[in-house]
């Protein structure tokens, strides 16, 4: 079976724009095809149950200002795997701002990095920017949750049809005008989902728990001391770690409606530990190195201590990249997006409650991002994060990198020429007994066989390349953020407590 459902209109025109051609040409047919249809290299695994999804920004319309390739609406890509066989579908997030502009036929909204050209209300944490939910993807309570990275609507959709089912009908507008942040972590044994946003206004952070079954149990304010831009967060089992980094709009500039981010090297950062019902007086302020985060591994309590490992940016450079600076925008936006300018780096911190000190020390000094672990180990402590590697110069995920943080041991797959991955996930199998009893999943976009795949690879050995590969119908943009459901969890939080540590 192999079924184009809908091909959506796009009024782009040919442009030399770098986030729009290449790996980054966007797609607009929406497929459902599986694995009688499709090529499938090497043999899939039997014990491989679950859906793995990955999220992408893809425009349709000819941007108004210029683009950045986080202002494309939402599309998933989605591959089941049951019983050895597989089933892939794609859709666009049908947002309120993706049926107004395919009403509209053309853009309405402008973009990231030219937001006061617009003259709509919009979403997003700087309040006019088109809800795109193209950047987090995530499973919970039995539906998928998407959202952009600067706060939007929660939007909901079916895990297994893709069918936008709308906002949250739940607590969505309980969040109102805030929204929700861009990540958001699920506990494996309670089921509870742990989130925040960031308004521009006091108290300038919210955190939030939902329930297993759904309910908006818990929404307290967490005070900053001014505007910030955070973008992950941590659990455990019993506390979430919030971010206040070093670096924020300048707040001169904001007062006059201009956002202009800035790297504080004298201002440190400051992570607030907040129990996970607990009160906005109960925050725990803990001071570290002077730094940016984006994406955290995994977070555990050890004794008096918390725990956060992830990917530190500790001298982010924000190369100027609006059209008023001259030259060669494009270069200046690749420039800022190259994490060979702004290094990100495995890094650990440990806070200790009773004293109130925290202790730091890099994990590796190699290059990388989006390190993800198994679901089953999130809040606890683990062994293993598998990493995205960069091209150097470039927004592209060149190969995956294994971390055993148990024995300092580690272990790389690149891609090869021509060959870019997306956020990995790590499925484990049925009946798994190990932390890395299962496998790795990557989406790739293969510029020189012009196709796409879905990667399949041992977790446990990563450096033996794909134990199976799925070609697409065609060849898909590159993207970002994934998710993995497992099985048990598609119809909502029913993991099996065998299965958590």
């Amino acid at each position: 079976m192999q079924t184009i459902l809908e091909t959506v209109p796009s009024t782009l025109r040919p442009t030399d724009h770098p986030f729009l051609n290449g790996p980054f040409t966007p797609n607009f047919n929406e497929y459902l095809a599986d694995t009688d249809t499709l090529p499938v290299i090497g043999e899939l695994p039997r014990d491989l149950h679950g859906i793995f999804i990955r999220n992408t920004h893809n425009q349709i319309h000819e941007p108004m200002g210029l683009y950045h390739p986080f202002d494309g609406d939402g599309m998933l890509h989605a591959m089941h795997f049951e019983n050895g066989r597989a089933t892939y579908r794609n859709r666009f997030v049908r947002t309120t701002g993706f049926l107004a502009e395919q009403a509209a036929k053309k853009s309405l909204w402008t973009g990231l990095l030219e937001p006061e050209k617009g003259s709509r209300r919009g979403w997003g944490a700087i309040g006019a920017m088109k809800d795109n939910a193209g950047t987090d993807i995530l499973c919970h309570a039995g539906r998928l949750l998407a959202t952009m990275s600067q706060g939007s609507e929660p939007w909901r959709l079916d895990p297994i049809t893709l069918e936008t089912l709308g906002p949250d009908e739940e607590w969505a507008r309980k969040l109102n005008p805030h929204g929700i942040g861009s990540h958001y972590k699920v506990d494996p044994e309670t089921g509870e989902m742990m989130f925040f946003n960031y308004p521009e206004t006091w108290p300038y952070m919210h955190y939030g728990v939902v329930s297993r079954d759904n309910k908006l149990v818990h929404y307290v304010p967490v005070e900053l001391p001014g505007a910030r831009w955070p973008h992950d967060l941590g659990i455990t089992r019993n506390y979430t770690i919030l971010h206040d980094t070093s670096q924020f709009f300048d707040p001169d500039l904001l007062k006059k409606g201009v956002r202009k981010l800035a790297f504080h090297p004298d201002v440190p950062a400051r992570f607030g530990i907040i129990p996970r019902f607990g009160a906005p007086e109960d925050v725990r302020w803990f001071e570290a190195t002077p730094c940016h985060i984006l994406h955290l591994a995994n977070c555990y309590e050890d004794g008096d201590e918390v725990v956060m490992d992830g990917c530190i940016m500790p001298t982010p450079v924000m190369h100027p990249v609006g059209t008023a600076a001259g030259g060669d925008v494009y270069a200046r936006m690749k420039a800022r997006l190259d994490k060979h300018n702004n290094p990100t780096r495995m890094h650990r911190w440990r806070f200790n409650m009773v004293t109130g000190k925290t202790a730091e020390e890099y994990i590796d000094d190699e290059i990388t991002e989006f390190p993800v672990v198994s679901n089953d180990y999130v809040g606890r402590p683990y062994r293993y994060s598998y990493n995205i590697l960069y091209e150097p110069g470039e927004w592209l995920f060149c190969g995956l990198k294994r971390y055993d943080l148990a024995s300092g041991q580690t272990q790389r797959y690149e891609y090869g020429p021509g060959r870019y991955g997306s956020e990995p996930q790590m499925a484990r199998r049925v009946g798994a007994k190990a932390e890395d009893d299962g496998y790795l999943l990557v989406y790739i976009t293969d510029m020189l066989k012009n196709r796409s795949e879905v990667m399949v690879l041992d977790a446990s050995d990563i450096s033996r390349g794909p134990v199976a590969t799925v070609v697409l119908p065609e060849r898909i943009s590159v993207g970002v953020h994934a998710c993995w459901v497992e099985g048990d969890r598609i119809a909502g939080e029913f993991r099996d407590p065998a299965m958590i540590p």
